[in-house]
């Protein structure tokens, strides 16, 4: 699971016992990204909405697209956790030879424009943040992102940036069980 202690679902109670109750009824099981915050209810229902918000809320950014960066975040990191958890959900939008692009981010310019452009903006934004520029923006909008799609995407390679960080920090991994079968992925 982890490297560090974790409340185990039979061993909850409290708040852990009602948010992994919650997640349980609403996504079938719990996530180990999910299950390391344990000893942190708080933070770990704080993560579980900031997730649902920027990963299921209304964007102009297609979930594919979200799923798209989450992969091509989760890859430039070099998070097999995550990188196996968003490949599962991204297969249900792409085909399998533009997932296998995504993984190795090799020939991203090669995709269609739209999905290019935000993909290799946000390998960018997590290989050279100090890099960035205006004009970086402009690519976007240049395929039809606006000011809000651009913070929808900031805000979704923050997301992974951080969560690829505790889940490389504190060890956190999977099963082959554990990264199927979720419900509303």
């Amino acid at each position: 699971m982890s490297w560090i202690e974790e409340i185990d679902e039979n061993d909850a109670s409290g708040q852990l016992a009602e948010v992994y109750a919650d997640l349980i009824e609403k996504r079938g099981k719990v996530a180990n990204i999910l299950k390391v915050h344990s000893l942190n209810p708080a933070a770990m229902q704080n993560h579980i909405d900031l997730y649902l918000t920027l990963m299921f809320g209304r964007s102009g950014l297609s979930r594919g697209e979200r799923e798209a960066v989450a992969l091509v975040v989760s890859a430039t990191n070099e998070c097999p956790y995550c990188v196996n958890h968003h490949a599962e959900a991204l297969s249900h939008y792409i085909k399998d030879d533009v997932l296998n692009m995504l993984i190795e981010a090799d020939g991203l310019e090669t995709l269609e424009p739209r999905l290019s452009t935000i993909v290799r903006h946000a390998e960018k934004l997590t290989s050279a943040p100090g890099a960035m520029t205006e004009s970086d923006l402009g690519e976007l909008r240049a395929v039809g992102l606006n000011d809000e799609d651009i913070l929808d995407l900031t805000l979704v390679v923050s997301y992974f940036n951080f969560v690829n960080r505790i889940a490389l920090g504190l060890g956190v991994t999977y099963t082959a069980e554990e990264v199927v079968g979720y419900r509303n992925d």
